[in-house]
């Protein structure tokens, strides 16, 4: 399967990664097969930790992710 090179930019994909196929109905969605955070109790809170390497850690503008988000809406 060929992912455009955009796509996976937006997606922080990178070579050799796996991926998870779930289905959905009649979509199928591609999901980085990646360690989930562990969640830590600090301080009466609890805050997520990665658990992956830094160097495993893909590079996600958080900021511009939810600025798209907030725009491709037809307010």
């Amino acid at each position: 399967m060929v992912i455009p090179a955009q796509i996976r930019s937006q997606a922080g994909l990178r070579p050799g990664m796996e991926l998870q196929v779930i289905r959905e109905g009649s979509s199928v969605r591609l999901v980085p097969d990646v360690p989930r955070p562990e969640l830590v109790r600090v301080g009466g809170r609890l805050v997520a930790r990665p658990t992956a390497e830094p160097s495993e850690r893909s590079e996600v503008d958080v900021a511009r992710l939810v600025a798209e988000g907030r725009n491709r809406w037809p307010w």
